[in-house]
C-alpha cells in the first residue's frame, strides 16, 4: 500500500529595513536597484502560493517607494502570487506606501503605521552667517535656481511652488492607498486618514489601514500550516561596500547617523 505525503508549502520571506533612498554612504537602506533581484528571485519560486514581505521603515524617497511598490505588484500579477505584508516597528510614509503593495497587511499592535503625507524640512542660516561675518555669493542662470537657499530669506513664491509639488506627491500617495485598500478604509470614522497622522497597529486595524494583528511566523503558520517552510531572502552587503565603509571617516559616519536618525526618531518613544 502506497502512502502519500503532503508536501510542505514554501513561502519566500523578504525583509525591507531602513530609510528609503540614499542616506549617507553605503547604508543598508531600501532602494529599487538593491532590491530588484531579490524580489524577482522570491517571486519566481514556482510552487510558492504567496510571498511574504516584512517592512520596517519610516519612509524616505517617494520615487523609490513607488518603484518598489509597482514592481511588487508587477511580479505578483506576472507570477500569480499573493502578497502578504508584515509591518514591524514602523511602516510610515513611504514605508506604508510600499506596504500597500500587499493583498493583506498585518502589524504588531505596537507598530507605528500611516503618516500618509509629504514633508520637506530645512534650516535657515541667514542671520548666523551675517553675525559671524560671512558673505554669501551666489550666481545663477535662471531666476528660480536658488529656490529655498538656506542662507537667503524665504520667498513666498518659492514656498508656494514647493507646496504645489507636495500636493501632487500627496495626491499620488492617496491614490495608491485608496486603490490598495479600497472598501477596507473606514473613512466614516471621523478621523482624517490622509493628514500625515500615524497610529498604533491596533488603531490602524480599526481604520482599515491594515487587515490584522500578528507577526510573520504566526500568520504564515495559520495560513499555510505548522510545517510551512519560510525561506528568507535578504540583501547582502558586498565586500567592496564593507571595505569602503570601514575606511569611511568619522565625520561622514556621524553625519550619516544623524541623517538617518532624524527620519527614524519622528516615530519613536
Amino acid at each position: 500500500m502506497f502512502k502519500f505525503f503532503k508536501k510542505k508549502k514554501i513561502i519566500p520571506h523578504i525583509k525591507l529595513s531602513g530609510v528609503i533612498g540614499n542616506v549617507g554612504k553605503f547604508k543598508q537602506g531600501i532602494d529599487f536597484s538593491s532590491q530588484e533581484e531579490i524580489l524577482k528571485k522570491a517571486f519566481e519560486i514556482k510552487k510558492a502560493p504567496a510571498v511574504a514581505i516584512s517592512i520596517n521603515s519610516p519612509g524616505g524617497s517617494p520615487v523609490q517607494s513607488h518603484l518598489i511598490h509597482d514592481y511588487i505588484r508587477y511580479l505578483a500579477k506576472k507570477n500569480k502570487k499573493k502578497v502578504i505584508i508584515f509591518t514591524e516597528d514602523v511602516a510610515a510614509s513611504g514605508g506604508y506606501l510600499i506596504a500597500c503593495s500587499g493583498d493583506e497587511i498585518y502589524a504588531n499592535q505596537s507598530s507605528i503605521v500611516g503618516s500618509i503625507g509629504v514633508i520637506y524640512s530645512s534650516f535657515g542660516f541667514k542671520d548666523l552667517i551675517q553675525k559671524i561675518g560671512v558673505q554669501r555669493r551666489v550666481y545663477t542662470a535662471g531666476k528660480n535656481k536658488s529656490t529655498l537657499d538656506p542662507f537667503m530669506d524665504e520667498k513666498k513664491e518659492d514656498i508656494e511652488r514647493l507646496k504645489n509639488i507636495q500636493l501632487d506627491l500627496h495626491k499620488d500617495f492617496i491614490d495608491v492607498v485608496e486603490k490598495s485598500r479600497s472598501s477596507k478604509l473606514k473613512k466614516e470614522s471621523g478621523i482624517e486618514l490622509f493628514s500625515g497622522e500615524f497610529w498604533s497597529g491596533t488603531k490602524a486595524k480599526d481604520l482599515g489601514l491594515i487587515d490584522g494583528i500578528g507577526n510573520a511566523n504566526e500568520i504564515l503558520r495559520q495560513k499555510f500550516g505548522e510545517e510551512v517552510i519560510i525561506k528568507k531572502f535578504e540583501k547582502s552587503k558586498g565586500w567592496l561596500a564593507k571595505k569602503l565603509s570601514s575606511s569611511e571617516n568619522h565625520a561622514d559616519k556621524v553625519i550619516s547617523i544623524l541623517e538617518e536618525r532624524s527620519i527614524w526618531q519622528r516615530y519613536g518613544f
